[in-house]
């Protein structure tokens, strides 16, 4: 039987007193591309930091290849998050340093290639993501669609094998989301890499990943297929899936009072 590549087994974390995930259990197979859903404050971003080694689990434990990331020395550490390539949600490209010099950050910290080499991989990184030619251009010049392609083709620098992608839809018109959520396509077909995404669309996610984590309040409601999420029998996943403003995420507040008693101050 393979090892999983990323494994949480009975995971819990809290800010000081404020529980955020309870008692997370998932797999993830190498060369899977995951997709974490859920609604806000679910617990989404916290399970990312905890996959890179951000912070240990306050409870249970995470595993890379078998192994439980909390006993990872400082230099494997290092080594694990080196192998990684993150998409930020805005891009967070470097608005000091040119698209060359963005893309060729990762190459120039991580490794020992010379100039001309790195200026090739340069080239091809972006001929990867539609867009040679604009090495001379500064972050300022481009357009949301085409930073987040340059941040897509820094963020596959190294080709890293564990790829995590938060929130990449976010902010860009149907025809950028069109194209970046094609490019995740043939990015991770190319690389095959293991891949997390963290987002909220719903629409492109279902036919990109081949497995689905779904948060709400902390646990895990469902782990799956997109088939088989689809035909889930769960409130909270039917309300997400369907964008319904009322369900187990209430439309209103629950307050403590009735609205006479606030207006009239009376019961």
């Amino acid at each position: 039987m393979n090892t999983p590549f990323i494994e949480c087994r009975h995971v819990g974390f809290a800010y000081a007193d404020r529980p955020i995930l309870h008692d997370v259990n998932f797999t993830i197979e190498a060369g899977r591309f995951a997709a974490i859903m859920g609604g806000s404050g679910s617990g989404k971003t916290t399970l990312l930091r905890l996959i890179t080694g951000q912070i240990q689990p306050t409870s249970g434990s995470v595993l890379i290849k078998g192994r439980d990331l909390a006993s990872f020395s400082a230099a494997e550490l290092t080594e694990h998050r080196r192998s990684m390539g993150v998409l930020f949600q805005h891009g967070a490209l470097f608005t000091d340093l040119s698209v060359l010099d963005n893309i060729a950050f990762p190459m120039r910290e991580l490794t020992q290639l010379p100039e001309s080499v790195i200026h090739d991989l340069v080239k091809l990184k972006l001929h990867a993501v539609g867009l040679r030619g604009i090495e001379h251009l500064m972050p300022s010049e481009l357009s949301g669609g085409m930073a987040r392609r340059v941040a897509l083709a820094r963020t596959i620098a190294l080709d890293p094998e564990l790829m995590l992608y938060d929130e990449p839809f976010t902010g860009l018109d149907p025809i950028s989301l069109g194209v970046i959520a094609h490019l995740i396509h043939r990015v991770n077909k190319a690389l095959r890499s293991t891949s997390i995404m963290v987002t909220h669309d719903v629409g492109h996610s279902l036919q990109l990943v081949d497995q689905i984590i779904f948060l709400a309040h902390g646990e895990i409601l469902f782990s799956g297929s997109p088939q088989e999420m689809a035909q889930s029998d769960s409130e909270w996943i039917k309300q997400f899936i369907n964008g319904l403003p009322n369900g187990p995420v209430a439309f209103r507040f629950p307050a403590q009072t009735s609205l006479q008693e606030d207006l009239l101050g009376k019961k």
